[in-house]
């Protein structure tokens, strides 16, 4: 028997999909699949390298000789190679050895499409199949009711390699230990989903995930493919949904990676100018080549459809949709409009949205886009780029800037604040306190809270309540729930000893209960993307730092009022407008006692007095708690 069979999983179809750059199942076509042929148990594998002389499989079972085990190109100029190598098993590593065309240069390549890659540092692919009995059938039917843009959307961020490590050798925890731990935690505190740092392979602990190199593998740190889906499967039992970073802006250079694959540009743009990020030293896809724009559309279906991903968080959608991002005048070509949009970009990013939300029920996908480039999370058919939600930089921006002055000073910067209102509505939101924000010495969040210890905490709590009542839907990164001090360090556990400390434990439960008001209350959730869910009632009050407003659900009865009071002083007697007559009883208070907080609150039901202010017929007078954010009904 040879030691390469002839054979192909390929239809003619399917090479006029991959040409075209619509196939979106490469994944179960390309890379090794156990398979059995004649009778005979083995791995097919195929991998595209149309430059290529000659491409081998080598790898432990043939002591990692070049020539051996030689795929056959197929004839029809797809740049295919393939063929079934029998007696195979599961568990096998191996690579490509390709030799090129170009001058003979030889290269040895993970496989693109592998499931399953050796524990980095090692490097090769490991044969695998992806064979798993998911229990998660009720929240894949009903996901729609927990990941439709009027639903509550609080996320958790998590790098898992630092959310928590063993004590005692500061080694990882593992899929199966974050099934147990990590779903426990995400459940008390109340977050609807947890988003995960890239967990496709990489090969570089310091890039956090953002360098891939197997884009189809969970990495190998924390155990094997199917320990992920466990995790995954044990979140959405709690009822917890998943959203995985996707990284489809550039890929590093390793040698085993994706550049310079075949001996040629095939992945990567091959004019420097669009296929080399200055910031990151990697390489840029060629967004236009439509193999490639297969290659990654194919990929993001893959975890929706193989792990159950229930959203696509969409990382440095900017550095991908402006030719002259991060680079100087002469390192860059404007587009054939004269214009700095990457077109191929464009287009790329619109049909990998039309194809998730065609494909898959009760998705999402979100864009880290930190620019003002229009519509971006709007329809496709009227012209925008079809990402259901889109991070909030400004906001996040903004907001910190403002809590980091000292409290003396905020009456002079309260437009910090209130200018979010005026571009709110122009996307779908979401609010973002994310890892970025915890590094390279920006400090922690509380550690850039200015004032003593209580005021540091009690602007915290501000902080988080005005976060959860603005419009928008909201993301926290891990520790920040417990007002984390450190800055966050990759290399080593959250500091989950500060839960013994009552500031630290009241910023939890803090989070807990917010978490619980913005899924209890729907005029937090219902319209948190439509000008129809907001409406301020005094936005002008600069002198005392105090802000009020409305959010407004379907019902005019859920409709909640939050007033907000930047500065340590206490505001007896202080006057806000009401739209109709009735009690007003608060149903939050970030001062409360439980949290650390001085415990001033108001009666339990004031009545609203028919005395008109702020342009309304009827007002009432409050006790505003120092450094605090209240939230009240009409009853």
């Amino acid at each position: 028997m040879s030691k390469v069979i002839t054979h192909s999983l390929f239809t003619d179809f399917d090479i006029d999909l991959f040409k075209a750059g619509k196939h979106y199942r490469l994944y179960d076509k390309l890379g090794a699949h156990l398979i059995e042929l004649d009778g005979v148990k083995g791995v097919y594998f195929a991998v595209w390298a149309p430059t290529a002389r000659s491409v081998s499989v080598v790898g432990d079972f043939n002591f990692w000789t070049q020539g051996e085990h030689l795929l056959q190109v197929r004839w029809d100029s797809s740049g295919i190679w393939e063929g079934f190598i029998p007696n195979i098993e599961k568990g096998t590593t191996y690579k490509y050895k390709i030799k090129s065309n170009n001058g003979g240069i030889v290269t040895e390549k993970a496989d693109p499409f592998a499931f399953y890659c050796e524990k980095p540092p090692h490097t090769a692919s490991v044969v695998w199949d992806l064979d798993y009995k998911w229990d998660d059938t009720k929240w894949m039917e009903n996901r729609q009711d927990h990941n439709a843009l009027d639903k509550p959307y609080s996320v958790y961020e998590v790098h898992l390699g630092s959310w928590k490590r063993h004590e005692e050798d500061n080694r990882f925890l593992t899929y199966l230990e974050f099934a147990e731990d990590l779903v426990a935690y995400v459940k008390e505190t109340g977050f609807t989903h947890v988003e995960f740092m890239p967990i496709m392979e990489y090969p570089y602990d310091p890039s956090w995930g953002y360098q891939l190199v197997g884009y189809f593998a969970p990495t190998s740190r924390f155990g094997q493919p199917q320990e992920f889906m466990v995790l995954v499967d044990r979140l959405h039992q709690a009822g917890i949904g998943v959203i995985l970073d996707w990284v489809p802006s550039h890929f590093p250079d390793d040698a085993h990676g994706l550049g310079f694959f075949d001996g040629s540009n095939l992945f990567e743009h091959p004019d420097r100018k669009k296929g080399y990020h200055p910031d990151w030293k990697s390489l840029v896809f060629n967004y236009g080549r439509n193999e490639v724009r297969s290659f990654l559309i194919s990929n993001a279906l893959f975890w929706l459809q193989h792990y159950h991903a229930d959203a696509l968080r969409v990382d440095a959608v900017a550095s991908m949709l402006y030719l002259d991002y991060s680079r100087e005048e002469g390192e860059w070509e404007p587009n054939i409009y004269g214009g700095r949009e990457n077109l191929d970009t464009i287009s790329f990013l619109k049909e990998f949205n039309e194809a998730v939300y065609s494909n898959f029920e009760g998705v999402q996908t979100i864009a880290e886009e930190s620019t003002s480039f229009p519509m971006v999370s709007r329809p496709t058919s009227i012209g925008g780029l079809g990402f259901g939600m889109k991070w909030m930089m400004g906001w996040m921006h903004d907001t910190l800037e403002y809590f980091q002055k000292d409290t003396v000073y905020r009456k002079y910067h309260q437009n910090d604040l209130t200018f979010s209102s005026t571009y709110a509505f122009s996307e779908n939101f979401m609010l973002p306190l994310s890892h970025d924000e915890v590094v390279y010495g920006k400090k922690s969040i509380v550690g850039r809270m200015p004032g003593d210890e209580w005021q540091k905490f009690a602007n915290l709590r501000l902080l988080y309540g005005y976060m959860f009542t603005h419009p928008g839907t909201k993301l926290l990164f891990m520790g920040c729930e417990f007002g984390q001090s450190a800055e966050w360090n990759f290399e080593r556990s959250l500091d989950w000893h500060l839960h013994e400390y009552p500031y630290h434990e009241g910023v939890k439960k803090l989070i807990t209960d917010l978490n619980s008001l913005y899924k209890t209350e729907p005029a937090l959730y219902e319209k948190q993307f439509s000008p129809d869910g907001f409406e301020w009632i005094n936005y002008s009050d600069h002198q005392n730092a105090v802000m009020s407003f409305i959010r407004k659900g379907v019902k005019v009865k859920d409709d909640v009022i939050i007033v907000c009071n930047f500065t340590q002083v206490i505001r007896e007697n202080y006057r806000i407008g009401i739209p109709r007559k009735g009690k007003l009883k608060a149903i939050f208070n970030s001062d409360a006692t439980i949290y650390g907080g001085s415990g001033i609150k108001n009666s339990v039901k004031l009545p609203i007095e028919a005395a008109p202010y702020d342009g309304r017929d009827y007002s009432i007078e409050l006790t505003l708690p120092p450094l605090a954010v209240i939230v009240f009904k009409i009853v």
